[in-house]
């Protein structure tokens, strides 16, 4: 009797073994199920500058929990696992940035640098193109500045539905020193002070959703060429001193996607294709 007795303990802590390893190796697969493998070769090794970093936005799960001091308990793994799943995101943000329209550029202050007629109906009929996607935008965020703020109101003509928010840290500005540099010169104060504000509006609106975010999400954020420049070569790690290599249309279109795992992708730049041939112009 007494050697059953020893089986039955010997066969149930074989069986719990097995059901913590198999959940482990459930929880771990779950985990890495978005690796992939380079599948044209596998000897290839990206440049140190060329590697994504995936906790661009310092929301990674595994830089929000404290890590393992022991993994080598199943247990443990498992308890670690599902407070790295808690934090994980789980749906796609969007956001689609809106160059301003055509604007009064004799103006010497912001206030005189209105829209011209064609801006705005550059601004119009980019709010048509956006109705007609026939996408659930959640809301419009648009600069202070006067023709960002004119653009915005007269596409909200078309999207009705959406409110306006107001944010000063979109204002037009010098980001960065561009590289290769430009031929006129503009004092470093210039760099210091709007590239601070700039890279604020970045860490603000590019990050992955949050946990807690149920479905994807659509945002207009019509602000200027220079920070939406600045804002597409920080949003795919590319050096940020080459944002002036990029040239923007009036109330152009740029469609920026960021995955649940950190990836980035860029869908549109700069897209004019629903702008009539004679309203063209940057």
């Amino acid at each position: 009797m007494g050697s059953w007795m020893r089986m039955q303990k010997v066969a149930s802590v074989a069986v719990a073994a097995a059901g913590g390893a198999a959940s482990f190796w459930f929880a771990q697969k779950t985990l890495d199920e978005r690796k992939v493998l380079n599948s044209w070769t596998t000897s290839f090794e990206p440049s140190s500058c060329a590697k994504w970093d995936f906790n661009w936005d310092h929301r990674d799960p595994k830089s929000l929990v404290q890590p393992l001091a022991d993994s080598s308990d199943p247990t443990v793994q498992n308890r670690y696992n599902e407070k790295l799943d808690k934090k994980r995101s789980r749906v796609v943000r969007h956001l689609i940035l809106v160059r301003h329209g055509q604007y009064n550029m004799d103006g010497r202050s912001d206030l005189e640098r209105y829209l011209t007629e064609k801006g705005q109906k550059q601004a119009a009929i980019s709010g048509e193109r956006l109705k007609e996607l026939d996408i659930n935008f959640d809301k419009i965020v648009r600069s202070t500045m006067t023709r960002a703020q004119e653009t915005a109101k007269i596409m909200s003509i078309s999207l009705p539905e959406l409110k306006l928010y107001d944010d000063a840290l979109l204002e037009e500005g010098a980001p960065i020193p561009p590289e290769p540099p430009v031929g006129h010169w503009r004092p470093e104060i210039s760099f210091f002070e709007d590239g601070a504000r700039i890279e604020a509006a970045f860490r603000k609106y590019f990050h992955r959703a949050e946990p807690d975010q149920k479905q994807d999400s659509y945002t207009l954020i019509v602000c200027h060429a220079n920070v939406i420049r600045y804002f597409v070569c920080r949003a795919l790690q590319l050096p940020p001193e080459a944002w002036l290599r990029i040239s923007l249309g009036h109330a152009s279109l740029t469609w920026i996607s960021i995955m649940d795992d950190g990836r980035v992708t860029l869908r549109t730049l700069g897209e004019t294709g629903h702008m009539p041939r004679e309203l063209l112009s940057r």
